[in-house]
C-alpha cells in the first residue's frame, strides 16, 4: 500500500502497458463500474501542453514528466484516480496503490498497432516493448512488487474480466494492516 494511502478516502490505481494492450478500454470501463476518475495522460499532455514538442520518428509528443507530475499532484493525494500511460517510471511511488501492468499476445497487438497505422520504427519498437516485457519490468523496479499485477489482455473477454478483478479489489480498499 503507497505510503500516503492512509490519508486517500479511494484508492490511485495505474494501468499501464504497451501501447495497444487495452490501458483506455480498461481505464474507461473501470471508471463506469466503480466511479474513479480516469485520467489519460496522453490527453491531458496535449490538452495541458504538458510536453516539450513533438518526436517527428516516433509520431508522437515529448512529454515533460516533471509539469505532468505538477498538474497531478493535488487530484492524486485526494485518491480516486485510474491513471493511464504507457509509462511507470517517473511517477511518484506514494501515487499509487495498485499497479495494474496490462500484456497482450504479440500477434494481436500488431494487428490492434498496425490498425491504428503505426509502421516502421514505432511498431516494431512497441512489439519488442512486449515481447521482452520492459513495462512489467519497469512497474517492478518502480513499486512495491506486491502491488504490481500483470493481467492479460487480449480480448473483451479478458477486458470484462480484469475490470472485474479490479473492482473486486478497490472495493476490499483499504487492506486491513
Amino acid at each position: 500500500m503507497a505510503a500516503d494511502a492512509g490519508k486517500r478516502k479511494r484508492p490511485n490505481i495505474l494501468v499501464t502497458g504497451t501501447p495497444g494492450t487495452g490501458k483506455t478500454t480498461t481505464s474507461t470501463a473501470l471508471a463506469e463500474a466503480t466511479n474513479l476518475r480516469h485520467i489519460n495522460i496522453g490527453d491531458l499532455v496535449r490538452e495541458k501542453n504538458l510536453h516539450d514538442g513533438w518526436d517527428d520518428d516516433l509520431q508522437c509528443h515529448v512529454i515533460n514528466e516533471d509539469l505532468v507530475c505538477d498538474e497531478l499532484e493535488d487530484a492524486m493525494e485526494e485518491g480516486g484516480n485510474i491513471v493511464d500511460y504507457h509509462g511507470c517510471d517517473f511517477f511518484p511511488e506514494r501515487w499509487f496503490d495498485l499497479v495494474v501492468v496490462l500484456q497482450t499476445d504479440n500477434t494481436v497487438l500488431y494487428d490492434r498497432l498496425s490498425k491504428r497505422g503505426y509502421e516502421g520504427a514505432k511498431l516494431s519498437n512497441n512489439i519488442e516493448c512486449e515481447i521482452f516485457q520492459v513495462l512489467l519490468e519497469e512497474a517492478k523496479e518502480s513499486y512495491p512488487e506486491d502491488i504490481v499485477i500483470p493481467l492479460k489482455s487480449d480480448n473483451i473477454e479478458d477486458i470484462t474480466r480484469n475490470v472485474s478483478t479490479i473492482t473486486d479489489w478497490i472495493r476490499s480498499w483499504p487492506p486491513a494492516s
